[in-house]
Formats: structure tokens, C-alpha cells, sequence
């Protein structure tokens, strides 16, 4: 898949397949379709100041940066592509029933993320429209989840945010 190329199979929403608690920092994964094949790798490196998390194509091309932020109020990531802002994942602070982040990207509509803790059910809509679904619903694999994006979507940046949420759900720090 062309670091452009949006998710489509038709009119049909792609699915990517991720495990659950992704990575510590320094583990490499990939992430596959929904039948098997590579799509993207994440590479969490390592010896950095803060947590740096690099999504690559199959061949190895650099398609976006994820850089936690180390001096703001509440938990953000960065989403970068060749050095400079394409979206920021922010975790509400007080969200006592259910997860919440906002995704602000830049020159496009913000996004927002909602999700049940226990169930790692997530759905990202921008101006009240789905346009990917994080969830466990259509896998029998344990400690994984898929990510549904319609098609038309920008799959990469999906996939980016669905990396951001993930780190941020399970962030210990």
C-alpha cells in the first residue's frame, strides 16, 4: 500500500489486524490485513529522550513520526510527517465512564475518539461520521484488535491515531 493510497477494497472498509498493548518502547510489529498480509511497521525506538514511535511501508518508508509530548497538560502525542504537524492525539483528563481523546489535524476537520475501557471498543468520527472503528468484534484472536476504516480514508493516519490510542490507553507513566 502507497503511503497516499486511502483504504478501499470497492466501496468496502479495510480492516488492519494490531495486538493489544502494542509495544514497550524498542519492540518492533507489524501491522497486517485482514488476510495476513504486512501493511505497516511500527518501530518504537529506542534511547530516545521521549517515546518515539516511527509507522513505515512495507518497503521501509518512513510514512509518519508519533512522538509523545513531554510538557503539556495531560497525556498528547505528536503525529509528524517529514518533520512537520499532521495531527495531535489529545486523552481528555476527566472522562470517568469511558476513554475520550481529541485528534486535532491540522488543515481538516478535528476527529474525536470514544471508547469503552474494558472493551477496547473505540470509534473515530469527524463532523459526526465514522471514519475508522477500533474493536475486538470480528477477530477470534486474543490480545488483538482490528481497525475498520471505510473507504476513502486516509488508512496510514488511522492507523497512526489507532497507535497514539493505544500507547495513551495503556501509558503507565
Amino acid at each position: 500500500m502507497s503511503v497516499s493510497q486511502s483504504a478501499t477494497h470497492g466501496d468496502r472498509p479495510t480492516r488492519y489486524l494490531m495486538r493489544e498493548r502494542l509495544f514497550s518502547i524498542g519492540d518492533d510489529f507489524w501491522i497486517e490485513t485482514e488476510h495476513g498480509e504486512r501493511a505497516f511497521k511500527v518501530d518504537a525506538k529506542t534511547l530516545r529522550i521521549r517515546d518515539t514511535i516511527v509507522l513505515e511501508t512495507v518497503d521501509g518508508e518512513e510514512v509518519f513520526t508519533i512522538e509523545k509530548k513531554l510538557l503539556s497538560l495531560g497525556n498528547q502525542m505528536q503525529i509528524e510527517r517529514d518533520g512537520k504537524s499532521v495531527a495531535t492525539v489529545k486523552k481528555a483528563l476527566f472522562s470517568p465512564l469511558h476513554d475520550r481523546f481529541s485528534i486535532d489535524v491540522g488543515g481538516a476537520e478535528p476527529m474525536e475518539a470514544t471508547g469503552k475501557i474494558l472493551d477496547y471498543a473505540y470509534t473515530i468520527e469527524r463532523s459526526g461520521h465514522e471514519v475508522a472503528e477500533i474493536s475486538r468484534k470480528w477477530l477470534t484472536l486474543r490480545d488483538s484488535y482490528g481497525i475498520e476504516i471505510p473507504a476513502g480514508q486516509d488508512a496510514a493516519l488511522m492507523l497512526a491515531v489507532a497507535v497514539c490510542i493505544d500507547h495513551m490507553t495503556h501509558d503507565r507513566d
